[in-house]
């Protein structure tokens, strides 16, 4: 019922008229014409992202940074830099699948002036591969077996295998990184500590002003933008990691984007006026990710216990107030690769069958969630409380979003047992860099420590084929299987619902990475 009411409101709120005071001009009085004033809970915890964990650094890297390609709000590619997206067919992917060229724009400029050019990819090719730089991963990367400029505006690229991976390095967000300037970094001797990580010079549509840490940054638009220049003059990103204080700012109108709004506040959105709703379901898969490594996680029977312990769809109903898909994988239901399995049981007492099945008594473990999403750690007491009711001890232990995922942090170092979160997917449905053997940290995301044959074979081969046919079928085994070692719980797809300034436009949300996809062309 929860859920009704909540989708109920959402109607009405996309479909009623909007009672506020209006400027002389039509629009909202408290709207500043060519200013965007977001406010989000999430700090970028590095812009250069290469180092970056957060979503914040994603949607923020895209203002920043041209990629050699985006997707759009469906995940369909389409050329940034380059001036056509590489295929087999136009002749950009050899027919062996092992060369890919890709042709860059001419004239495109760095803020500072300088021009961007294949030499600064290839000098990003060589900075992501360097066991000098601390780099979160080089999944995909490291499928390169050599890359050359011929010229300025030429990027051959000659891999090891055929591979979609050296696709999805060329997009926006995650692994994929766009190029870095080699006119001020070459001469480094690493990245790790550059003051560019935290004042960038820009190749996107904005620049960034200044960070007030903790705080907010500012952006303005870059004058020298290939596209030309934006439509927005400044982005104002708001920190305000407590969502009340986030609806405040809102009903106040301080802000005029609020992005993922938080469960907690859907249902007082109807009292503000002057703003629009919308709503989508986004690859944001929150799941209960298992440390394998540890001897206790290292029992399938303890796994599984844990998988049937929790009522993952009554997680979803109460505390994320229905706001959310019940997942069965890690790829999106909407996608062509999507496998077809059940969804999670919740069987309390086939739970405590499979720990009497373990051996394993007192069995204690901790949770670990970030400190900046109170609806997060309401998720985990619920956890807690099921767990404990078939025999597993909880604690809970959280820490700052940019300390649980930093590379010398708990997650990548592995000092941790269960890790409750959202990961968010690129519009390609590979997964390799979160399960296969061969990306357990420090070389990539398999955060759950999976060592499976089976699953290495799968993945490997799904993504050395451009074969769509053939790799959904390697989905479906490959999730088969993972279903069976339960090395994360992929809980479910969360519903993102969007509050912003009605006189806002062009804004429109991705399913993947990321909303600011087309930041050049928001107008308000």
């Amino acid at each position: 019922m929860q859920r009704v009411a909540i989708l109920l409101l959402l109607a009405a709120l996309c479909a009623c008229t909007r009672i506020g005071t209006h400027s002389a001009t039509g629009g909202n009085a408290w709207t500043v014409p060519g200013v965007l004033r977001i406010g989000d809970p999430e700090e970028p915890d590095n812009l250069n992202l290469m180092f970056g964990h957060t979503l914040a650094t994603g949607e923020i890297d895209c203002l920043l940074f041209s990629f050699i390609l985006r997707t759009d709000a469906e995940g369909n590619l389409f050329p940034d830099l380059a001036t056509r997206v590489p295929t087999q067919q136009n002749g950009d992917i050899s027919r062996d699948g092992k060369t890919i060229t890709i042709h860059l724009r001419h004239g495109v400029k760095w803020s500072d002036g300088a021009p961007l050019t294949a030499a600064d990819w290839l000098f990003t090719y060589h900075a992501v591969l360097n066991p000098a730089n601390n780099t979160k991963t080089d999944y995909g990367w490291s499928e390169i077996a050599s890359a050359e400029a011929p010229d300025p505006y030429t990027i051959v690229m000659h891999l090891k295998r055929p591979t979609v991976e050296a696709i999805e390095i060329l997009t926006m967000g995650g692994d994929a990184y766009p190029p870095l300037p080699a006119h001020l970094l070459a001469k480094l001797p690493d990245l790790n500590h550059a003051a560019f990580n935290s004042a960038p010079i820009s190749s996107g549509p904005f620049v960034l002003k200044r960070w007030d840490r903790g705080s907010k940054l500012v952006f303005v638009a870059n004058p020298l933008y290939f596209r030309g220049a934006p439509g927005l003059k400044e982005i104002d990103w708001n920190v305000i990691p407590s969502p009340t204080t986030l609806l405040n700012a809102l009903r106040a109108h301080q802000i005029d984007l609020y992005p993922s709004v938080s469960e907690d506040a859907l249902d007082q959105l109807g009292s503000i006026s002057g703003i629009v709703v919308t709503k989508r379901l986004v690859a944001y898969w929150q799941h209960l990710n298992l440390n394998m490594s540890k001897p206790g996680l290292a029992d399938p029977n303890v796994r599984a216990a844990i998988a049937e312990g929790v009522d993952w769809k009554r997680i979803v109903d109460t505390i994320y107030r229905g706001a959310g898909d019940l997942a069965v994988s890690d790829i999106f239901p909407q996608s062509w690769a999507a496998p077809n399995l059940p969804p999670y049981r919740y069987d309390p007492a086939d739970a405590k069958r499979l720990l009497a099945k373990s051996g394993r008594h007192d069995l204690h473990f901790t949770i670990s969630a970030t400190t900046d999403n109170e609806v997060n750690e309401r998720a985990e007491l619920l956890i807690q409380s099921m767990l404990q009711q078939v025999g597993i001890g909880v604690e809970i232990h959280n820490y700052p979003a940019n300390l649980l995922f930093a590379q010398n942090g708990p997650i990548y170092t592995g000092k941790y047992d269960m890790e409750w979160s959202q990961a968010i997917n690129g519009a390609d449905p590979d997964d390799s860099g979160s399960w296969n053997s061969a990306y357990i940290p420090p070389h990539g995301a398999n955060t759950s420590w999976l060592r499976d044959p089976i699953v290495d074979r799968t993945t490997e081969a799904a993504a050395s084929t451009f074969d769509q046919r053939a790799r959904k079928a390697l989905y479906q085994k490959e999730w088969a299987r993972i279903r069976q070692l339960n090395p994360s719980i992929i809980a479910f797809w969360h519903e993102a619902y969007y509050a912003y300034n009605s006189d806002l436009k062009n804004f429109k949300p991705a399913a993947f990475i990321a909303d600011s996809w087309n930041a050049w062309e928001w107008q308000i």
